[in-house]
């Protein structure tokens, strides 16, 4: 599946994990890639071993780092046909009245108010481009109950109704706005998900992993590549009358 190759693709939170692999995957399609992350460290090790791309360390949850952000993205790549909200954290783990405050807004700042800072800018670069994609990364935790993780499953499903609303008001201008949904996505983070729900939970590492993927129905985890595909799919000519929709890339999960 390709894009035409000039395309300028950003992926936010993308010196590792998904957003560094749907950048991998943007790139092999035949787009030029843009990435943000708010460790610098990781952003230039990345950037290293990708000397294709370009980047900016942010932190997306600072209106400031953001406009920055976009001030670079505008001298150095003229515009944007693909905005990718990837950047998010997984916040604490925690019974509600346990959870500190300050972790609540940390994680709305990232997770929600930095989809915001860089979806306002980003649009009138995108009203001037053709085939134009906005891909906002929720997930499953953003159409099922996530207990204990009241703060990051709030943020996932605010992002399926910032989706639609975008969806509709940016429908006129040509440009797609759709949710991808990943579920159990094997890698260090999840693992970092399981010791904590684990330790909360007062139960083994492997009673956690075993109970969540009783409740998927493929009973295994999906890849970082299996988003990245389908990222590339919903942005690449394939996808040009798909929008406004929440797509869960899951093996499809039950229940958390």
């Amino acid at each position: 599946m390709n894009v035409p190759q000039e395309y300028r693709v950003l992926i936010t939170g993308a010196g590792s994990g998904i957003g560094r692999v749907m950048a991998e995957h943007f790139e092999a399609a035949g787009a030029q890639i843009w990435i943000c992350d708010a460790d610098a460290e990781i952003l230039r090790q990345c950037l290293k071993e990708n000397p294709g791309w370009k980047g900016t360390p942010c932190n997306v949850a600072d209106e400031d780092s953001v406009n920055g952000l976009f001030q670079e993205i505008q001298n150095g790549f003229g515009g944007l046909e693909v905005l990718v909200n990837n950047a998010g954290i997984a916040g604490p783990t925690a019974p509600v009245q346990d959870i500190n405050p300050e972790e609540w807004r940390t994680t709305v700042g990232v997770n929600l108010n930095g989809a915001f800072y860089c979806t306002r800018l980003a649009v009138p670069l995108l009203q001037a481009a053709d085939q134009a994609s906005i891909i906002n990364i929720s997930s499953v935790a953003g159409r099922l109950g996530f207990a204990l993780r009241l703060p990051y499953a709030s943020t996932k499903w605010a992002i399926i109704g910032f989706t639609e609303s975008l969806a509709k008001e940016l429908g006129p201008w040509g440009i797609r706005v759709n949710a991808l949904l990943p579920g159990v996505v094997e890698g260090p983070r999840i693992e970092r998900v399981f010791h904590a729900r684990a330790e909360s939970e007062g139960i083994g590492y492997d009673a956690v992993k075993e109970k969540i993927l009783n409740n998927v129905s493929m009973k295994r985890m999906v890849s970082a590549d299996d988003i990245a595909e389908m990222a590339v799919f919903l942005c690449s000519d394939a996808g040009k009358n798909i929008s406004g929709q929440s797509i869960s890339v899951c093996g499809n999960v039950e229940n958390l």
